[in-house]
């Protein structure tokens, strides 16, 4: 039994777990690699003694013999090729999950630069995902991401991008919950999609292409024709070699090269289709058997169990191989030389047209189902390796109540180890406001990612960095990095009032009264003048209390602070504080505390930068 069996997951830590998988696996790679060698030899000897032992018997004139012992020896090495290749896969597969522990020992230590950013989710416009770092560099979807295949990372990204209903969120909860503790189950999903790396075309274009009218559905002559031409073809190549004239051969290969010109373009477009998707229905295939071998309890695995028994008698698995099978037809194209053999004799390619388009008639465009099912289970495997990683992390629970998150110990979900610290927060209700003050480095903004990373975590339903957490669903949303932009002659100033202004349309906008508003801002319009500054945001406040919104406000401005007393039962007063030791270092403790800072440490910053101040 593998090392990362469920029962041994409940005995050790994740990082002693992955260890023990590493040397496990790398053990096994080391002996299949031995064995593949071992094979080789073999297949070589073999060759090499199946043609000297021809040689000697046709030298003594026994040639039945000599071509006895060539057919025997034929067999004998088609299955060395057959074990060759098996061994080779085991190797391969080993060497897969021994780099599969080592990225978790690699995430584990929060070392994300060699994972996949997935910067092509990443839109400055979207309501948080750039402020709060979900993707590009160091980011939330690095830390998750364990997907094979393009479609699985596009809905991990999805559940990281929009907010989940509560159904949805504790569907992917239970599911993940089964699926966690058994980490050979989830590293063998994912090490028998990573045997085919070339799984970058996107399968819904695929699906779309399989819809398009068969090829053969108007030409009923051309089956009868592409039956008959292969075998006048061959019994020309027979009549030839007999010592005949070479006339029926030419004349099968002229209407063969006839028929494979008119319909070239076709040809070529099945061939690219087909051979850009191989990869992924091969991976799909695999993935899907190891499913559907098992029976699950969580309702959403059930449900997609189900879903992936498409006919009676019939899995997706079976039907995902037949197609990889069909696409794999088409790859003699490869080798030229032998693909002209091969269609000037017996029409290859249009044989695998027709096949492609008899399995596109029995599937009646129900790829998408498939393909999309799969890529569900891809996404909840990444969120179920998340969850084992994290065995202090706690599963959120949901709260019916309007605008309520209750954190204790809650932690930036990418601050690693002894460098995070946690807090306890909370917040309930419409029209809060916490305003966040304190001095320089002292962990505000850190604190407002803090808590926007974990709803996003909570929304898409994966555990959080905290010791609990309850939450009511939200529209996130940031107004954090506001940049200047030059093709727009746009000031930073003015992106963050555009950024401001969005907010504000999106809690006035009906939509808010079913997903209402927690907002994070930091620095509020620090573009500005302090006396501006202070006016706009305190009219903002304004504003946003008498709306279905709530959220953070992190600021320089003490000013601002009065609006606690100003507006008591809805804003509330919070700080970071930086301390000054003896020896002129500054100390920061980076602990929530209630109340207005009252020590700031710019002055003494710009000292030690060597800045000397009168």
């Amino acid at each position: 039994m593998p090392v990362s069996s469920a029962t041994r997951t409940l005995s050790v830590s994740p990082a002693e777990l992955f260890q023990e998988n590493l040397a496990h696996y790398t053990e096994r790679e080391a002996y299949f690699a031995g064995r593949h060698r071992l094979v080789a030899l073999v297949r070589l000897l073999v060759f090499v003694g199946a043609g000297a032992g021809a040689w000697v018997l046709f030298s003594a004139g026994r040639s039945t013999v000599a071509f006895g012992v060539l057919f025997v020896a034929y067999l004998v090495f088609l299955g060395l090729v057959r074990w060759h290749t098996a061994v080779g896969y085991q190797r391969e597969h080993f060497r897969l999950l021994a780099q599969l522990n080592r990225d978790e020992q690699t995430r584990l230590a929060g070392q994300l630069a060699g994972f996949d950013p997935g910067l092509r989710y990443l839109d400055v416009q979207h309501p948080y995902a750039a402020d709060l770092d979900v993707f590009g560099p160091h980011s939330l979807f690095q830390l998750l991401n364990r997907s094979t295949s393009r479609l699985g990372q596009d809905w991990l990204a999805a559940w990281l991008l929009t907010p989940s209903l509560p159904t949805a969120v504790r569907e992917r909860q239970q599911a993940t919950a089964e699926l966690a503790p058994d980490v050979a189950w989830q590293q063998e999903w994912q090490a028998r999609a990573r045997h085919y790396p070339r799984q970058e075309s996107d399968p819904r274009q695929f699906a779309t292409w399989l819809r398009h009218p068969n090829f053969f559905a108007d030409k009923g002559w051309l089956l009868p024709v592409m039956m008959v031409l292969p075998v006048v073809a061959v019994g020309g190549v027979v009549w030839l070699l007999s010592g005949h004239g070479v006339w029926v051969l030419l004349g099968a290969l002229v209407l063969t090269g006839s028929l494979n010109a008119r319909f070239g373009a076709v040809r070529a477009d099945y061939y690219t289709q087909a051979t850009a998707m191989r990869d992924a229905l091969r991976a799909a295939h695999d993935q899907l058997a190891l499913f559907e071998a098992r029976e699950w309890q969580a309702p959403v695995l059930r449900r997609l169990h189900r879903t992936l028994q498409v006919a009676e008698g019939t899995s997706a698995a079976a039907l995902l191989n037949q197609l990889a099978r069909i696409a794999g037809w088409f790859s003699l194209r490869q080798n030229p030389a032998v693909a002209g053999a091969v269609n000037g004799l017996f029409l290859w390619d249009l044989w695998g047209v027709w096949q492609l388009d008899n399995w596109k008639s029995r599937l009646a465009g129900g790829l998408e189902p498939l393909m999309e099912a799969a890529a569900e289970l891809d996404a909840l495997v990444s969120l179920a390796a998340f969850r084992f990683a994290n065995p202090t992390y706690s599963e959120p629970t949901l709260s019916a109540e309007t605008l309520e998150v209750v954190a204790e110990g809650l932690g930036h979900p990418l601050i690693f180890d002894h460098q995070r610290i946690t807090n306890d927060f909370s917040t309930r209700g419409a029209g809060q406001t916490v305003v966040v003050t304190g001095s320089n480095m002292a962990g505000k903004s850190t604190f407002l990612r803090t808590v926007g990373l974990n709803l996003v975590l909570a929304q898409a339903g994966a555990v959080v960095a905290a010791r609990r957490f309850h939450s009511s669903p939200a529209q996130v949303y940031t107004a954090m990095r506001t940049n200047d932009n030059l093709a727009e002659n746009t000031s930073s100033f003015y992106a963050e009032l555009k950024r401001l202004r969005l907010l504000l349309d999106l809690a006035e906008a009906p939509a808010a009264a079913e997903l209402p508003i927690f907002y994070l801002l930091d620095e509020i319009l620090k573009g500005t003048n302090s006396q501006d500054r202070h006016r706009g945001a305190r009219a903002l406040v304004h504003q946003l209390r008498q709306r279905p919104a709530s959220g953070l406000i992190s600021t320089h401005d003490l000013e601002l602070a009065a609006l606690e007393e100003e507006l008591p039962g809805t804003v509330r007063n919070f700080s970071f504080n930086s301390f000054l030791e003896p020896d002129g270092t500054l100390r920061f403790d980076y602990h929530l505390t209630p109340g207005v800072c009252r020590a700031f440490n710019a002055s003494q910053l710009m000292r030690l930068m060597g800045i000397v101040l009168e």
